[in-house]
C-alpha cells in the first residue's frame, strides 16, 4: 500500500529529495531511501509502510520506558519496518533493520482501525515504538489524529533524528516522547549509528523548550563505546543546561545483538554509578533500566526525597502521591499523574490477524 509523503521536493532528472529527516536522501526512479519505505514512484516520493505493522502489543507505559506520563497506563504498541538510523547494536534490529518487503507486516491497518483496536483491547494510549515512527510520519500523524479525536493518548518512542519542519508536525500530535540519546559524542554517533549527534541535541531541546509533548531521555550504556564517566557527566551537564532538572533520564543496560555481538552486556554497576553521577548534576529523576533495581526505578520527590513510585520492573508497588504532588510534603513533580496508580499487566501480545469484534 502506497501512500503519497509529506516530505520532498524535486532534486532533478526524475530523483526526488527526501526532507523528512538530517540524512536526506536524494532517491531515484524505483529506489529507496535509506529507511526502505520511502520510495520514488514515477517522480513522487510515496511510504510503503502507511497502514503496515509489524505486530501490536499490550505494555506497560514503563516500557517506553515513560516513568512520569501517567504511570501504570497501558498503551498499545505498534510500529512498521526499516529505520533511518544504521546502528550495528539496534536491539531490535529483526524489525528496524528489515526491508519493506521482507517484514511480515499487513497492509489494511487504517488509523481508524488501530484506535478501534486500543479501544477493544482497553488500552487509553497508543506508542509508536519497536522501529522508529519518524520513518513513517505520515501514518503516525493520521493515527494520533484519530486518537486524539476519540480521547485516547499517543507516545512516540524515536531516535530524534528528525528534520525541524517535519518534527512540528509530527510532534504537535504526540501528547509524550522518549527520545534515545545514544551517545554523547560525534564519533560514537558517526561510526555506531551512521548519523550525527548534533541534530538529535537540536531535537531535544526544541521538545523540552517549545512544546508541549512530555519527554523523558534514554541513554542506552555499551560497555567500552559509551559508558565512561566523564561521557556521563558530560550528558548529565547538556540535559541540565539545555533541557532542564526535571527531565527524567534513563540509563540502560545493552545485551549484545545484531551486529554488535563482541561487547558484554552491561553491568548493573555502571548504571548504578551512571544515575549517581547524573543526580549529583543536578538532575532531579534518574532511573536504571533493564536491570532488576528496585531503587534505581523508584521515582524520589525531590523535596523531602520520600519514594513516591516503586516499582519493581514495569510493575507499580507503591505509590504515595495526591496527583501529581508529593504525598508528604506537597512538592508537584514535574509530568502528567493521574489519581489510583495501578500495577500493569505486561506484555501482552496481539496477533495481527485479530477478528474484528
Amino acid at each position: 500500500m502506497a501512500h503519497e509523503a509529506r516530505y520532498w521536493e524535486p532534486a532533478g532528472e526524475g530523483k526526488v529529495l527526501c526532507t523528512l529527516c538530517p540524512r536526506g536522501c536524494r532517491v531515484g526512479e524505483g529506489q529507496s531511501g535509506f529507511c526502505y519505505i520511502r520510495q520514488n514512484r514515477g517522480g513522487r516520493l510515496v511510504t510503503t509502510g502507511y497502514g503496515r505493522t509489524t505486530g501490536f502489543a499490550v505494555d506497560p507505559i514503563e516500557k517506553k520506558p515513560l516513568n512520569h506520563f501517567l504511570p501504570g497506563s497501558m498503551v498499545l504498541s505498534f510500529g512498521t519496518a526499516g529505520c533511518n538510523l544504521g546502528c550495528r547494536f539496534c536491539q531490535n534490529w529483526d524489525i528496524s533493520k528489515a526491508r519493506r518487503d521482507e517484514a511480515m507486516s499487513e497492509n489494511a491497518w487504517t488509523p481508524e482501525r488501530v484506535v478501534d483496536l486500543a479501544v477493544r483491547v482497553g488500552a487509553p494510549g497508543l506508542a509508536f515504538t519497536y522501529n522508529d515512527p519518524i520513518i513513517w510520519a505520515e501514518y503516525a500523524i493520521d493515527v494520533a489524529k484519530e486518537a486524539r479525536a476519540r480521547g485516547l493518548f499517543t507516545v512516540a518512542v524515536t531516535n530524534g533524528y528528525v528534520s525541524p519542519g517535519a518534527r512540528e508536525d509530527l510532534f504537535r500530535h504526540m501528547d509524550a516522547a522518549n527520545v534515545d540519546l545514544k551517545a554523547f559524542t560525534e564519533e560514537f554517533y558517526a561510526r555506531a549509528t551512521l548519523s550525527h549527534l548534533a541534530p538529535v541535541l537540536d531535537t531535544l531541546e526544541w521538545l523540552a523548550k517549545d512544546t508541549d509533548c512530555w519527554t523523558e531521555v534514554t541513554n542506552l550504556m555499551i560497555p567500552g563505546l559509551n559508558d565512561g564517566e566523564d561521557e556521563t557527566r558530560e550528558l548529565a551537564d547538556w540535559v541540565l543546561a539545555h533541557m532542564g532538572p526535571d527531565v527524567p533520564v534513563h540509563f540502560t543496560a545493552f545485551h549484545p545483538d545484531y551486529k554488535m555481538l563482541d561487547r558484554p552486556r552491561t553491568p548493573a554497576r555502571t548504571l548504578t554509578r551512571a544515575r549517581e553521577i547524573a543526580r549529583a548534576a543536578g538532575l532531579r529523576h534518574v532511573y536504571t533500566g533493564n536491570v532488576h533495581d528496585r531503587e534505581g526505578q523508584t521515582t524520589l520527590c525531590p523535596g523531602c526525597g520520600a519514594k513516591l513510585i516503586e516499582r519493581d520492573g514495569f510493575a507499580i508497588r507503591a505509590a504515595r502521591m495526591k496527583g501529581s504532588a508529593c504525598a508528604a510534603c506537597g512538592t508537584r513533580i514535574a509530568g502528567r499523574f493521574a489519581e489510583g496508580l495501578v500495577a500493569p499487566t505486561v506484555g501482552m501480545l496481539i496477533p495481527l490477524g485479530i477478528p474484528s469484534a
